[in-house]
């Protein structure tokens, strides 16, 4: 859990906190304090006082998740590099990062810090961001955004999330009429040949679900429509999460964000979280 000092940051941690009790594991909360790049410009004395800082921050977190979860193991790291290496660091090619939906810095009309957008688009591991209102109280199922037969290997982390919640999950996919305009004739008075193509292969990828975890509910929704992001922000207001599976980029561009997934990461009901591809090929899990 990447914490910053932000009351997003703190809500955030918390979150994190009860999620790491739903699965009995530890904590670990990491300042990055950007030491190590300050100290070119710094003096000695305003290091210490940025370390100090950054200790008190852990601190004061640590006990604000013992009192809320005092049988949680909570442990804490002042870490000298950047936030977005010092997390990628601390998190291995195993764990998974969480982040709060606002930083410290910037403007208030940004709905996600610079930070978190970094993170999400580079990490190795899963990357959660936190969003919606604290107090939000559960809708009761998870959803999977899902584009086609290749989702396989970040689906099954999908259902293990609403598998440890003991909640249904919910695949959303969306044919998009606008991104197919020029290339073939679109039918939007009803479902034609490509939606009917994108409807078995969820059903496909729903079964694979099923195999793997019999006592899930899976369900379905394949819909035609110009606005992917719309949809699937309208599905957060109704879920405990949304998990999509982040692209990798053509021809070896640097790492970002695609549309839909910048679009939820700043617009979504509920934490989403950005799974890269491959990842379940190294064996991560829950």
């Amino acid at each position: 859990m990447g914490i910053d000092g932000s009351p997003c940051s703190r809500t955030a941690a918390l979150w994190a906190a009860a999620e790491a009790c739903r699965r009995s594991r530890p904590l670990h909360l990491v300042h990055a304090a950007d030491t190590d790049r300050r100290a070119y410009w710094s003096d000695a004395e305003t290091m210490q006082a940025l370390r100090e800082a950054g200790r008190d921050l852990l601190a004061e977190t640590a006990n604000a998740v013992g009192e809320r979860f005092p049988n949680l193991i909570v442990t804490r790291q002042l870490d000298r590099q950047g936030p977005v290496a010092g997390l990628r660091a601390a998190a291995g090619d195993r764990k998974t990062i969480v982040v709060g939906s606002r930083g410290i810095g910037g403007f208030s009309a940004l709905m996600l810090g610079s930070v978190g957008l970094a993170v999400a688009a580079r990490a190795e591991v899963p990357v959660i961001v936190v969003r919606g209102e604290p107090e939000r109280p559960g809708t009761g199922r998870v959803t999977a955004a899902v584009r086609d037969a290749d989702d396989l290997e970040w689906l099954l982390l999908a259902a293990a999330e609403a598998n440890v919640r003991k909640v249904p999950l919910h695949m959303v996919s969306v044919w998009n009429v606008l991104a197919h305009i020029g290339v073939m004739a679109t039918m939007l008075d009803g479902p034609g040949p490509p939606t009917r193509r994108l409807g078995r292969e969820v059903r496909t990828l729903a079964d694979r679900m099923r195999e793997w975890y019999p006592d899930l509910t899976v369900d379905e929704q394949v819909e035609t429509g110009t606005s992917t992001p719309g949809v699937l922000v309208e599905a957060s207001a109704r879920s405990n999460l949304v998990v999509m599976g982040r692209s990798r980029r053509p021809l070896g561009a640097g790492p970002a964000l695609g549309r839909v997934a910048h679009a939820l990461v700043h617009h979504a009901h509920c934490p989403v979280e950005i799974v890269p591809r491959g990842f379940g090929d190294r064996g991560g899990n829950l």
